[in-house]
């Protein structure tokens, strides 16, 4: 074994956050997993080593081992510190919180004044994981409960997430404390304006590109575009999610909700089923959870129940989702549609179906709940629905479920697509930019397939350890420069 390309590698991953320990010499790490292995450890470790860097070497496909990641963990530990790539994953297997290594993080404070002549301060962040595949790439939320590390554990979801897609991206993150709903549009506005001003040298077509998120739009987007140009010259790509008019793409706003739908194509074919076999409950009538319906519901699937925060509905005979759109546009909300019954919102997760859609907030499937849940397949389009106490009880109950670093990855797939219409000056039609969501989701899912075959792991496990190589790999092939 090449003690040389171990130092070397070891370096590699340490310079971009993916190693962090105490020791002047990174060979010294190897020679502590003899003292602290037990069994098959060393042997699983040092025939790693071997494979790995060969495989570099080569330009096969990386295999990292799932077990590589749980090592570097223990090692972090023992350091006092958990590398950022196997820190999230850390937060799924073993329910750790603590996620560090980002490239950058910016707080800035943004003082407006509002409409009846008062100021007021808001705090904004930004928070860049990794840009070893590419710009980073992450939205920017408004929401009065935003902070840096709920901002930083999302920056790093955004880095795995682009690489499972595998689009050349890396993983960012930003937003401002505020509560938007109690904000007029022109203090939105100056708001953004204001925010915008603090980080665009932060920002840009090929460092850095912001996204909508909770509590952001298609405006919120319009507004950035607009003052960043004014510093660095007219850059529609420096945003996506744009105003079609303004550069935007065609099929964005319906874009995770169709990789919602195209991911579960992709898994019950899996097991010789299609959509028009299955009854779904889709919890979230949201941007995500009403296009999904939508969907579903054209492709000749039963959606039998539906949820959002003013309550939920349920037919068995499924719901008619064009009405109940429409309802839900013209009452704010799907309480009182006439077209099924009324049910308890908490008891929607653990209604009869065939397929779960969690659509809306996290951590709603837990161990409270998880044993009563009859579904056998769930499409993760919300982030972290699923708490890793409930995926260990579903996943011993045979319960099949898609991880949404997966699931929910066709909105930033085709912000990819928007950025790269930008840069070409040349815009697709609606119909290409489907076709092109359904090519990478269908690929997207053979490749987590074949990781998963290959460590003989869960979706879930397969997903992480593919966007983790992925990284890894460009790291290591990048190199590393004193």
């Amino acid at each position: 074994m090449n003690l040389q390309l171990i130092r070397n590698t070891a370096m590699a991953l340490k310079a971009r956050g993916f190693l962090s320990y105490s020791y002047q010499d990174p060979v010294s790490i190897f020679n502590m997993e003899v003292e602290l292995s037990e069994g098959g450890g060393i042997r699983s470790l040092f025939g790693f080593w071997d494979l790995y860097l060969e495989t570099v070497l080569s330009g096969l496909p990386l295999l990292i081992p799932p077990e590589v990641y749980i090592w570097f963990c223990k090692i972090g530990i023992e350091c006092g510190n958990i590398p950022s790539a196997v820190g999230l994953a850390g937060c799924l297997i073993f329910g750790q919180n603590e996620c560090t290594g980002c490239n950058k993080e910016i707080k800035v404070e943004c003082t407006i004044p509002k409409d009846d002549g008062t100021l007021a301060s808001f705090v904004g962040f930004r928070v860049q994981h990794d840009n070893a595949r590419g710009p980073m790439k992450g939205g920017i939320r408004y929401h009065h409960e935003v902070d840096p590390d709920e901002v930083n554990a999302l920056a790093q979801l955004m880095t795995w997430k682009t690489a499972v897609a595998n689009i050349p991206y890396g993983g960012a993150k930003g937003g401002i404390g505020c509560s938007p709903g109690e904000l007029s549009s022109s203090e939105l506005e100056r708001l953004t304006r204001v925010f915008t001003q603090k980080i665009h040298d932060l920002i840009g077509i090929h460092t850095d590109v912001p996204a909508p998120d909770m509590g952001t739009n298609p405006q919120t987007m319009a507004w950035i575009l607009d003052e960043y140009s004014k510093f660095h010259g007219y850059s529609p790509a420096v945003v996506t999610g744009k105003p079609v008019d303004l550069g935007g793409s065609l099929g964005r706003d319906a874009a995770t909700g169709r990789g919602v739908l195209f991911a579960t194509e992709a898994l019950l074919a899996e097991y010789g089923k299609s959509i028009k076999d299955q009854r779904f409950v889709i919890q979230g009538f949201g941007n995500v959870g009403s296009w999904a319906a939508q969907l579903i519901s054209a492709a000749g699937g039963k959606v039998i129940a539906v949820s959002d925060v003013t309550g939920a509905i349920k037919n068995n005979e499924g719901l008619d989702i064009e009405k109940l759109l429409k309802h839900s546009v013209e009452n704010r909300g799907i309480r009182g549609f006439s077209g099924g019954e009324s049910i308890d919102p908490s008891s929607l997760l653990t209604e009869d179906c065939d397929v779960l859609i969690p659509a809306a907030l996290g951590g709603v499937i837990n161990r409270e709940n998880a044993n009563d849940i009859t579904a056998k397949f769930i499409i993760e389009a919300a982030n972290h629905p699923t708490d890793p106490e409930a995926d260990e009880i579903l996943s011993k109950k045979g319960v099949v479920i898609l991880p949404d670093i997966y699931a929910n990855s066709g909105g930033v797939t085709v912000s990819y697509f928007e950025w790269v219409q930008n840069i070409q000056g040349f815009m697709w039609d609606e119909e290409k930019v489907n076709a092109e969501l359904k090519t990478y989701m269908t690929r997207g899912f053979k490749d987590m397939k074949e990781m998963c075959r290959a460590h003989n792991c869960d979706l879930r496990m397969g997903a992480f350890t593919l966007g983790v190589n992925r990284v890894a790999r460009a790291t290591v092939l990048r190199g590393w420069e004193a």
